[in-house]
């Protein structure tokens, strides 16, 4: 019998090694800010800030007490009571040789589908409206295992753009960045690069403001997850 009880207990065990062993898939968890500043200069900054994102069921007092939120990010993925937004800023030259960016912790291993964010901007990524919106600023860094694949805020065009009053949402296929993304490649690192300065326009702004930066449908839009 105790010979028997002891067999039991093993595979009860075994088994539940097995479940505890098991990796949860891959998905965005954390977008981490960075500065890229080689030569230790003061023109560059990227950071999450609070009450700079886009509102979400955010408390306001008028014209009588309620929410508001912005047509242009009409969902949210998680909880942002703070209403973070991540600054993304360059100011000067684009020459100078300096970046603003975020690293997209949690992709390694997955096969993306879909990418995008919202930016603060109205009317549209072609509007020198808002936050600036080149084709090389921001931009989605993808590298996988077929290479590296880039996409810019108004190169490629986003396949779709929900419009608010003054935020907009954005969205790519794989098939839009340069060059394609293969079906099926696995992604190693995806950045978000801002390195276009004053100088670029059509806003001559330097500053982008995002949130709700979503791949395959996982949107971080604060500081942690």
């Amino acid at each position: 019998m105790r010979r028997t009880t002891l067999a039991v207990f093993a595979m009860f065990f075994a088994f539940v090694s097995i479940g505890a062993a098991a990796p949860a898939p891959p998905r965005l968890t954390e977008v981490a800010p960075w500065e890229y500043d080689p030569f230790n200069g003061s023109l560059v900054e990227a950071d999450w800030i609070n009450h700079i994102g886009c509102p979400f069921n955010a408390e306001v007092n008028t014209p009588a007490p309620g929410t508001y939120t912005d047509p242009g990010c009409p969902t949210q993925f998680r909880a942002d009571p703070n209403v973070q937004g991540l600054l993304l800023a360059k100011t000067g030259p684009t020459a100078n040789i300096a970046a603003a960016g975020a690293e997209l912790k949690g992709v390694r291993g997955i096969v993306i589908t879909s990418i995008g964010y919202d930016i603060r901007k109205f009317g549209g990524f072609a509007s020198p409206l808002g936050s600036h919106c080149g084709a090389g600023a921001p931009r989605f860094n993808v590298v996988t295992s077929f290479g590296t694949h880039f996409i810019g805020c108004a190169s490629p065009p986003p396949i779709s753009q929900v419009l608010g009053q003054a935020w907009t949402r954005m969205a790519w296929s794989t098939a839009a960045a340069f060059p394609p993304i293969p079906p099926g490649a696995v992604v190693e690192t995806i950045d978000i690069v801002f390195d276009e300065g004053t100088d670029t326009g059509p806003d001559n702004f330097g500053i982008a403001i995002l949130d709700n930066i979503m791949v395959n449908g996982v949107a971080v839009g604060r500081r942690t997850a």
